[in-house]
């Protein structure tokens, strides 16, 4: 269609109109924009929200079995129940074993921190399932089990009760746990929502209050020969998950429920797992175990000798 020219010093209203049009398609995409950024953070929120089943308003029926930790069932014998299906077997015992910590340690005082306790119970109970070894008791049971026995010395228990001497088993092995670190928040990945879904993710990090936050932790075990101390085998192993913290911590606190229970109690579930791994990686060793020898014999001196020295190898020096 043609378009009659303009006479010379007039204004061109065409071009006015094509700018408005213009400005109006730009503010039209940034409100389209601002609205999905919006419903994107919404929906990112509600889905978290939803995945963490956070309950403020109300409590639901306790579940049976709802809370699962690496370590989960029962242990009856050589039979187990509801173990984990990452923990190793073996089809034959090994011996039988105590399980020992040091409570002066360093590590055992910070469990303090975390309301955790003793660490025995959840590895005894590991060791059991995994029926590489037979457990047997040398803790504060055992001051029972010599109780009873006091009591049968003494003349109170009943005729056949039978607490006589030579019936307690011996510990073949004895495994020592030890926790090298435990920490909790040690990185973020709420900067890792932003970047994977833009402004409305930038949005939801910030709502997060600090995002995702890892927590980890690294332990080790020792197994070691009762009757001659050798050390049979050491393992190590570690563990890593991530808290939930939303909206700064809004549903959270010092609270036992919802999320706050979660984000601030996760270090027992993380050691418990980093437990199994040591235990994995200690059974796996010890199921193809081969004796470390010394020729000569352990504990005659070695093949370091001394000049001077008693030893086999310090008489074998020139």
């Amino acid at each position: 269609m043609w378009t009659p020219p303009l006479p010379q010093g007039a204004p061109d209203l065409r071009a006015r109109e094509d700018d408005a049009i213009d400005k109006e398609e730009i503010t039209m995409k940034t409100k389209r924009r601002y609205v999905v950024g919006c419903l994107g953070t919404w929906c990112i929120s509600v889905a978290l929200v939803a995945i963490l089943g956070l309950a403020e308003c109300g409590a639901t029926e306790p579940v049976l079995g709802g809370s699962k930790t690496p370590a989960t069932g029962a242990a009856g014998g050589a039979t187990s129940e509801g173990a984990s299906s990452q923990l190793e077997h073996c089809n034959e015992s090994l011996g039988t074993m105590a399980v020992v910590e040091d409570q002066t340690a360093a590590w055992y005082g910070g469990l303090q921190q975390y309301k955790l306790g003793s660490t025995v119970p959840v590895l005894r109970m590991l060791i059991q399932q995994s029926n590489c070894f037979v457990v047997v008791e040398r803790g504060r049971a055992m001051g029972n089990m010599m109780q009873e026995r006091a009591l049968e010395q003494s003349g109170e228990t009943r005729q056949g009760s039978n607490f006589g001497k030579g019936q307690i088993v011996a510990a073949d092995y004895t495994m020592s746990p030890s926790i090298n670190f435990s920490q909790k928040g040690t990185g973020g990945v709420g900067g890792a929502i932003g970047g994977l879904f833009g402004s409305a993710g930038r949005l939801a990090a910030g709502a997060l209050g600090g995002g995702l936050k890892a927590n980890e932790a690294s332990t080790t075990l020792l197994l070691i020969d009762n009757r001659s101390g050798v050390q049979l085998a050491a393992a190590e192993g570690s563990a890593k998950n991530y808290d939930f913290s939303l909206f700064g911590g809004m549903f959270g606190g010092g609270a036992a429920g919802g999320a706050g229970g979660y984000t601030n109690t996760p270090e027992g579930k993380i050691l418990t797992a980093a437990f199994m791994d040591s235990y994995n990686q200690l059974v796996k060793v010890v199921r193809n175990y081969k004796a470390q020898e010394v020729k000569g014999g352990l504990g005659t001196g070695g093949r370091l000798g001394v000049q001077g020295g008693q030893t086999p190898a310090s008489k074998g020096l020139k």
